[in-house]
């Protein structure tokens, strides 16, 4: 017999909430299966956080009802982690278990050890990467049903998510979260909450088909408000012709004409609200140079207790005008370290740099260093007083300018330290691109933005002339501006490649694989069958290589295909307790499929730059 589809472990049903008299929520109705990994979609201010709240029970609501299957077990992993009052990982990590023995505490620190982190550290001490990786290791270490996390890659370096994508595919609960990082809800997601107009729409795909689907509830939004413009000009023409007349009789028609307009306006604004986005445009200064920066043969050690730490050797790089260069790498390999030696701002211990002509430099720092917490938000974006900022060489007025960047007029008074970790890194862009620039260098700037402001930004580096710098471990926003990387490949050594993160990552494990085969002795034998027969010059590939060649160019896009309905049946929220050994069979299918694409597209590639260099 078929397997009967299991009831939902979370629904919420008709849930109202209001701040301040402004309504948040204004009927939110959804229900999460068993074991469906649901992303909650939204654009800034809708309220996602504080609807996982409310999921949590942090929040209650004013109206309507949360309900979880009884036995069911929820843990909430905050966007900003709280340590305090723990004295080792470990107290931390075991706070969620309802009874702790020997063995949990085993496991939390077994958990903690998998994340990279000592059980006995002191959580005091803790990086904000090293908090958010504790964070896990609790959640993890209590096993819920049910999980909630918010903005989970938040300061985690890209082998880190990688890792907690792993994680999370091996997770067998219910799974709801909110995050900025693209690929990695694409990896996960097997269903979307949408929240908008403080209701939820339900979208039963993974958020990799999630654009194209809202593209179509928009458009089909604005086809429906062109048609009530139409009845309500016919009702109003109406209305002049006859409603004195026959007022008694079409009091009616009158009430629905004005409900018409009330509509009318509702949606018009609802459509406004989606379409309010940070004008977000940098002034480009007068033109650098050709030549940006050009380091010759740097180096940078630093002394450790354990020794001495090779950050930087002998790195000889040339930026030129217009460049887009990120920098990429797991945390502690000194990628903030090397932007400090290329702007000059920390000599090397050898080696020398030199910055190009007419540099004008807008820098955004990371640690967020450049925002006095006492500041108001009009202050820190007038330091010099008034109520005006010169913005592209316009003068501007604080309130609307900051309104560009989605922040409201009420927030101008209110103090730096009030805000969140997004709107401070939405203030740092404001000040950063109000000031003329050649050469921008954004020491990670995703962190804690929202969806809409990534796009915005990654839009408005399409069209910046300048120099960029980058560092990110944001692998889409990665692939979306940089034209080249530079990559640690250990002992302080970086390698520059041409592309995007996902470029440098095949070129650098098809360099390491060439080393390997060099170091085993297999480079005589390559070499002499390389060579071409009979002394004749070789300028085509061999009928082997064409045939090989012609047979990759259709294996690749059905191998796409297979792949895309393979992902298409593991987004059936319903598919593991319906069928868990179709489940399991078609997960094992859809890894071996993505490993035999990968290494098709690797030998394609080999074979056309054989082909090119033949013929060149």
């Amino acid at each position: 017999m078929r397997a009967m589809a299991q009831p939902p472990v979370l629904t919420l049903s008709d849930v109202r909430l209001t701040f301040g008299g402004k309504p948040i929520f204004q009927g939110v109705t959804l229900a999460l299966g068993p074991t469906e990994r649901a992303v909650l979609v939204g654009r800034n201010g809708a309220g996602k956080s504080t609807l996982m709240k409310v999921i949590a029970g942090e929040i209650e609501a004013d109206e309507g009802e949360v309900w979880r299957q009884p036995g069911t077990r929820a843990i909430y992993l905050r966007q900003e982690p709280d340590l305090s009052g723990y004295k080792t990982l470990a107290d931390f990590a075991v706070a969620d278990l309802p009874a702790i023995s020997a063995d949990d505490r085993h496991l939390a620190e077994a958990e903690l050890m998998a994340l990279g982190l000592d059980p006995e550290a002191d959580p005091a001490k803790l990086s904000g990467g090293q908090k958010r990786r504790a964070a896990l290791a609790r959640a993890f270490a209590a096993d819920p049903d049910i999980l909630l996390l918010d903005e989970p890659t938040n300061h985690l370096d890209i082998p880190a998510i990688e890792q907690l994508e792993g994680r999370l595919a091996s997770y067998r609960g219910a799974l709801l979260m909110v995050s900025h990082d693209r690929r990695f809800l694409e990896a996960i997601s097997t269903s979307c909450f949408w929240l908008r107009q403080g209701q939820v729409r339900r979208y039963s795909r993974g958020y990799k088909f999630f654009d194209d689907w809202a593209n179509e509830v928009e458009a089909e939004e604005e086809k429906a408000l062109e048609r009530l413009n139409t009845q309500l000009k016919a009702e109003q023409r109406w209305m002049e012709r006859g409603v004195t007349a026959r007022r008694k009789r079409n009091m009616g028609r009158l009430r629905k004409v004005m409900d018409m307009r009330a509509e009318r306006q509702s949606r018009k604004t609802s459509l406004n609200e989606i379409r309010a986005t940070s004008d977000m445009t940098l002034e480009t200064a007068e033109g650098s140079g050709k030549r940006v920066i050009e380091a010759r043969g740097i180096s940078k050690t630093f002394s450790t207790p354990a020794g001495d730490l090779p950050v930087v050797q002998d790195l000889s790089i040339r930026i030129q005008r217009g460049d887009r260069l990120g920098i990429i790498g797991p945390n502690g390999a000194g990628k903030s370290t090397l932007i400090k030696l290329l702007l000059g701002e920390l000599e090397p211990d050898t080696g020398s740099v030199k910055l190009g002509t007419n540099l004008e430099i807008a820098y955004l720092d990371q640690s967020r260093a450049k925002l006095d917490p006492k500041d108001t938000l009009w202050q820190a974006l007038a330091p010099e007083g008034g109520d005006q900022i010169v913005v592209r060489g316009v003068p501007r007025h604080v309130a609307s300018y900051a309104q560009d960047f989605l922040f409201k007029s009420e927030q101008l008074r209110q103090p730096v330290s009030a805000l969140s970790g997004g709107e401070r890194n939405r203030l740092l862009l404001a000040i950063a691109l109000a000031k003329p620039s050649n050469l921008l260098v954004l020491d990670e700037p995703t962190n804690d933005l929202d969806m809409e402001t990534l796009e915005l930004l990654e839009d408005m580096l399409a069209e910046y002339d300048g120099t960029l710098i980058l560092v990110s471990h944001d692998r889409a926003f990665l692939d979306g501006v940089v034209t080249s990387c530079l990559s640690p490949v250990g002992d302080g050594k970086w390698l520059e490649t041409p592309g995007g993160y996902e470029d440098a990552v095949r070129q650098l494990k098809e360099i390491r694989g060439a080393s390997t085969s060099g170091k085993s002795g297999g480079s005589k034998s390559s070499a002499k069958s390389d060579k071409p027969s009979g002394g004749k010059a070789q300028n085509k590939l061999s009928f082997k290589d064409k045939h090989r060649l012609e047979e990759l160019d259709k294996l690749m896009p059905k191998l796409q295909g297979q792949i895309e309905a393979l992902e298409a049946e593991m987004a059936d929220p319903e598919l593991f307790t319906r069928d868990a050994d179709r489940f399991h069979k078609a997960s094992g299918e859809l890894e071996a499929k993505r490993e035999a694409l990968e290494e098709a597209e690797m030998e394609w590639l080999e074979l056309e730059e054989k082909k090119e260099a033949l013929q060149g």
